[in-house]
């Protein structure tokens, strides 16, 4: 009887692991449904967060443009701090000092631009009248151009012309207050940062547990200062260089205040794609302000076109290429977000802000972080 007994209980027991089994095979084919679930989801959740920082980005545009820039500043002087420290210089007296000469030189610069800039403002009513009186029998060489201007009034144009002239100017006008307060923002947070910086990198790395991650936060650190400062360091010679061509180009070709054609030039240049097209069309409309014959007209144009052409695709690459990789459509993408976002400055931001992303991720993925299993 209990033998009996026994094999009836096996028996039933047997039974409900059969039961359970068939159950969790019954379930399989849900599996797939509710991972593609979970990933939607998840990416949902991350095209939220996206969407999220971006507004909080643009919203806080005044505050997070300067110290961005103060901050990528300082890397890059903070660096050069550091090769002081060789002279018994500490790093904080260093980064003040690079930052007071980076302040100083700034301002110089600014003082010598204002009136060279504040001339260019007064007579761009009067540049733009005299340009349209210019172009238009140029215009007027072409089929579809004699059409367009014979519907339209050619003195209503230079009228529209010059109104929007003037909205551009007052539209400078009204952001020149802004721009001087996050020019003191971005002045006060740099020297802040420059006289912190060695103490902020000790706490965010003790601030980390375990040993692993302290020497993974300190690789990431040294690597992102050192790919931001050697890019710098080594595009602004290669920039200033073609300043000075485009300066000697603007002096040549008979364009009024030639040095600062060099500067906006210089400056332009920092701004990939973007950059070199407007100042590649500043150029062409000054040629043809100033001379009567189109070839002289578009020969400084042309003169920084290839000269820029030649710094890109030859220069630029033999000296950053070996050590800097960036696909140019992420560039590009990242230029018009960073434009979209913070303007002038954000195109200028765009890549060293993709440098530094772009050596992060490839610290982290060439050293991943181990995973410890659960005590």
């Amino acid at each position: 009887m209990s033998a009996s007994f026994a094999g009836r209980g096996m028996f039933k027991n047997k039974t409900k692991v059969d039961l359970e089994l068939q159950q969790l095979l019954d379930r399989e084919p849900e599996q797939p449904y509710r991972s593609v679930l979970d990933l939607m989801v998840a990416w949902s959740i991350i095209g939220m967060f996206i969407i999220a920082t971006s507004v909080v980005i643009y919203l806080l545009e005044p505050i997070l443009m300067p110290v961005t820039l103060a901050i990528v500043v300082g890397m890059v002087l903070g660096r050069a701090a550091d090769q002081l420290s060789r002279f018994g210089l500490p790093p904080g007296a260093g980064g003040l000092f690079l930052g007071l000469i980076f302040a100083v030189g700034l301002f110089l610069l600014t003082n010598a631009l204002i009136e060279p800039v504040s001339n260019l403002f007064a007579a761009a009513p009067a540049m733009v009248e005299h340009s349209v009186e210019r172009v238009m029998p140029f215009l007027n060489r072409f089929e579809w151009a004699r059409h367009v201007i014979a519907g339209a009034d050619e003195k209503a144009i230079s009228d529209l012309a010059m109104a929007n002239a003037g909205a551009v100017l007052g539209a400078l006008a009204a952001g020149l207050t802004p721009a001087l307060i996050q020019a003191l923002i971005f002045l006060a947070a740099l020297g802040l940062f420059l006289l912190g910086r060695t103490h902020l990198r000790k706490t965010i790395i003790m601030a980390l547990v375990t040993r692993e991650r302290r020497l993974t936060a300190i690789r990431i650190m040294n690597a992102t200062e050192n790919a931001v400062g050697f890019y710098f360091s080594t595009a602004s010679l290669i920039y200033l260089a073609l300043g000075t061509i485009t300066g000697l180009i603007a002096f040549v070709g008979g364009l009024s205040v030639a040095p600062l054609w060099g500067v906006f030039a210089f400056i332009s240049s920092f701004i990939p794609y973007l950059g070199v097209t407007a100042m590649t069309i500043a150029l062409m409309s000054a040629g043809l302000m100033t001379h009567d014959s189109v070839l002289l007209a578009l020969a400084p144009a042309a003169g920084f076109f290839l000269l820029h052409l030649v710094m890109e695709n030859l220069v630029t690459p033999a000296i950053l290429g070996r050590r800097l990789e960036i696909n140019p459509f992420l560039i590009f993408i990242a230029i018009i977000f960073w434009t979209w976002m913070w303007g002038a400055v954000g195109a200028m931001l765009a890549m060293p802000l993709s440098l530094i992303a772009m050596t992060i991720f490839n610290e982290v993925r060439s050293h991943p972080p181990e995973r410890q299993l659960p005590g």
